[in-house]
């Protein structure tokens, strides 16, 4: 069995990673879901010799560096390296779907993806809000999103939502969602018997005793106080800006922050490059890359590939699958 990749976004650097990487020999199966004359046009430019193996199946062993099974899916409109195109959208999404269909029915282990452009896709009429949301609408379930660095993981409670809608999100019944999901999910996913989550307040100071906001004292103080009746251990509401120091984080396994950017700067500052975003809640494993989809170095060749191959370890890891010497001759 394999994991199955997704490039993401076709006029940007998802293709170059993924072509990098084979390049380098990757350490485990992999089935890349693409446009094989789009792999091909970019390792041209990008003057990389890799042999492209079209197919159906999951390949059983590694590749040797330089090859790649892709399962083709044609892109409808060409593709200019750095330049959207808005009629390849549905491309981006049936690629997603199709791995994530995979996965579902256990023909892959895992699903990492690459990069996508929200915007182009929603410029296409698409309603869509990033893989988290669409992922958890395919699998029927809840999504957690986690960031992940060495040293660091940190989970949000809402995700990409203006911050004038977050205080209303957070309501007792999504908290209490999230933090079981999360906490579950350190449970059987990363091997963590009884996790320890530092939980951030909403407002600065986590409220200021209510003279800042009352959502800590109303909503995260009472749910927090019913899930430590029922054992788990949770350390908060704790005011954000003092929460991501030391002396606070020696003592976690996680961080959940309650938005998107209160959580988020502070691990890409701390692991930029090397992070790995993961999807809590879902019936499969999905991670991705921590970045975006770089246009401006889309044919480059300057692109680092260390986020997505910590991404491929990170779904290895947490399927319990190990790393393959990869085979030469």
């Amino acid at each position: 069995m394999s994991i199955v990749i997704t490039p993401g976004e076709p006029a940007g650097i998802g293709p170059d990673l993924i072509l990098q990487a084979a390049h380098r020999g990757l350490d485990i199966p992999a089935l890349i879901i693409a446009d094989p004359a789009l792999l091909a046009q970019r390792a041209r430019q990008l003057h990389l010799d890799i042999i492209l193996i079209e197919t159906d199946a999951a390949p059983a062993q590694t590749d040797e560096p330089g090859k790649l099974h892709v399962r083709p899916v044609p892109l409808p409109q060409p593709c200019i390296p750095g330049k959207l195109e808005a009629g390849n959208a549905n491309y981006v999404l049936e690629c997603l779907q199709l791995a994530a269909e995979g996965c579902l029915k256990k023909q892959y282990f895992a699903l990492v993806t690459g990069p996508v452009h929200k915007g182009i896709i929603n410029d296409a009429g698409i309603p869509f809000s990033g893989h988290t949301e669409f992922l958890a609408e395919l699998s029927n379930s809840h999504p957690v999103m986690m960031l992940t660095c060495p040293g660091l993981r940190v989970a949000l409670a809402t995700t990409h939502l203006p911050l004038r809608k977050v205080s209303d999100a957070i309501t007792p019944e999504l908290l209490t969602q999230v933090m079981q999901i999360l906490h579950a999910d350190l449970q059987t996913k990363f091997q963590i018997d009884n996790p320890k989550i530092l939980v951030c307040g909403l407002n600065p100071h986590a409220g200021e005793s209510g003279h800042l906001g009352t959502e800590e004292a109303e909503i995260i103080t009472p749910v927090l106080e019913t899930l430590r009746q029922q054992g788990m251990q949770l350390l908060g509401p704790l005011p954000a800006d003092t929460l991501f120091t030391p002396h606070y984080l020696e003592q976690a396994d996680a961080v959940l922050a309650m938005y998107h950017d209160q959580g988020l700067p502070v691990l890409k500052h701390k692991g930029f490059g090397n992070a790995v975003n993961i999807t809590l809640g879902l019936p499969f494993i999905r991670t991705s890359v921590d970045h975006g989809t770089a246009l401006e170095l889309a044919g480059s060749g300057k692109t680092a590939t260390g986020s997505l191959l910590a991404a491929i370890r990170q779904a290895t890891e947490m399927a319990g699958k190990p790393l393959q010497a990869t085979q030469h001759g």
